[in-house]
């Protein structure tokens, strides 16, 4: 369930894209009016209004609020206004970029989202970049890293619940030889975690736990400065309980010093309509404080504003 709030009654697309050129117009831009409408307007109504913006002002709405606002605020507001594929193409492509790059933010966007929405983000790479995604991701990463990455982005995986449990053992039982060996980027460790559902995968990793006595991510703990054991690790955790894996890149995010407001920004600006109400129980429980409570302390002014509106605080 989605944590954003869209008002019950909400105005057509014309008037939207009216108040929002009136926002950039007279002296100064007006924040609160930006926020008011884009932040309570889900994925189908952002692109109705540029859509309209455009017809009617002859201006990208995207490029008229890159040239109104600035820091922060302004990268939420972007982030957030794109379309939900376009959105993962861009931040995809950030993230195989010399100086932006990120083995973290592909696996999460490869693991977090369905398979019919990475094959849409996969389309949109290609609409936008004019190559693939996956030919990207080989190009950018090398050894372990592109050996797990490439098929993750690649993936179409199964999203029914049928599970097969005889082969959810022999699975179990062929993670955990490969594992207790110490190879961590076996051919077999990778087709199983790139290619199986997740329900399939969440009952091979339960007989796993069960057979072996010890959770898969305990065992893959064995080298604490392995960065691909790490990011293996995030990859299991956000196959399988996205919202556990959310909930630690915000508190990391959050309680950092100096706040990492890159990935607080796309967390929120990624999850928002999918699973943020789960990221805020998970994030209650694990911290006896609410994320409401964090992200008030941590961020400031109309950056703030916008990010509580997201995820669904208030009506600012």
């Amino acid at each position: 369930m989605a944590s954003l709030k869209v008002p019950a009654s909400v105005p057509p697309p014309q008037e939207d894209a009216e108040q929002l050129n009136k926002a950039f117009k007279g002296w100064g831009t007006n924040e609160g009016l930006i926020i008011s409408i884009l932040a309570h307007r889900n994925a189908a109504q952002r692109n109705l209004i540029r859509q309209v913006y455009a017809e009617a002002y002859g201006q990208d709405l995207l490029k008229d609020l890159d040239k109104e606002l600035s820091n922060d605020f302004e990268r939420v507001v972007l982030v957030w206004t794109l379309d939900p594929a376009e959105r993962d193409a861009y931040l995809a492509n950030e993230a195989t970029k010399r100086f932006t790059s990120s083995n973290w933010v592909l696996m999460e966007i490869a693991c977090s989202r369905s398979s019919h929405d990475l094959f849409k983000v996969r389309q949109a790479y290609h609409a936008r970049y004019k190559k693939s995604l996956e030919e990207d991701v080989a190009y950018h990463t090398t050894g372990d890293f592109r050996k797990l990455l490439v098929p993750l982005v690649s993936a179409f995986r199964y999203e029914g619940d049928e599970v097969n449990t005889m082969l959810a053992k022999s699975e179990a039982k062929i993670l955990h030889e490969k594992i207790s060996d110490k190879a961590y980027s076996d051919d077999e460790i990778i087709r199983i975690l790139t290619t199986r559902s997740k329900a399939q995968l969440n009952a091979t990793l339960n007989h796993y736990n069960n057979a072996f006595g010890n959770a898969i991510n305990k065992n893959l703990k064995e080298d604490a400065d392995n960065e691909f054991l790490k990011l293996l690790r995030a990859t299991i955790k956000c196959l399988t309980y996205p919202e556990k894996y959310f909930e630690k890149l915000l508190r990391l995010a959050i309680k950092k010093i100096g706040t990492d407001e890159w990935a607080l920004t796309r967390v929120v600006a990624t999850r928002a309509e999918v699973d943020m109400e789960r990221i805020k129980e998970e994030y209650r429980r694990r911290n006896s404080v609410t994320l409401d409570h964090d992200i008030a302390g941590e961020t400031a002014g109309d950056y703030e504003r916008m990010l509580l509106a997201l995820i669904g605080h208030g009506d600012a």
